[in-house]
């Protein structure tokens, strides 16, 4: 259910309540290991994993960072994430996404 959104004021207090529920049924450890997996077949073995933040979207999510690390620097840099629901553990991460993380890859280079 979609509340009606009304006018913002532009200035003044504003007070929103949410109110949202769902099934974790992955836990951050293992919504990064999913992660893991993912990004070392599909994108970079050069490529891991970082801490997952609980993300509130259309769904409840695990989003990953993708950090970037180099033998000879360590961790790099954030690249890009992927997103992990809490309920099914599905991965949505595009085909344009794994692009552009290939290309940071490449750009650090």
């Amino acid at each position: 259910m979609v509340a009606a959104i009304q006018a913002l004021p532009q200035t003044g207090r504003l007070e929103v309540n949410i109110r949202v529920s769902a099934d974790v049924n992955l836990s951050a450890f293992a919504a990064r290991q999913k992660a893991n997996s993912f990004i070392l077949s599909q994108i970079s073995y050069m490529m891991h994993g970082g801490e997952p933040e609980l993300i509130l979207n259309s769904r409840i999510i695990w989003r990953v960072p993708v950090i970037l690390s180099q033998r000879s620097r360590g961790d790099v840099g954030q690249v890009g994430a992927v997103d992990v629901d809490v309920e099914t553990g599905q991965l949505t991460v595009t085909p344009l996404q794994i692009e552009e993380m290939q290309a940071r890859n490449e750009d650090r280079y």
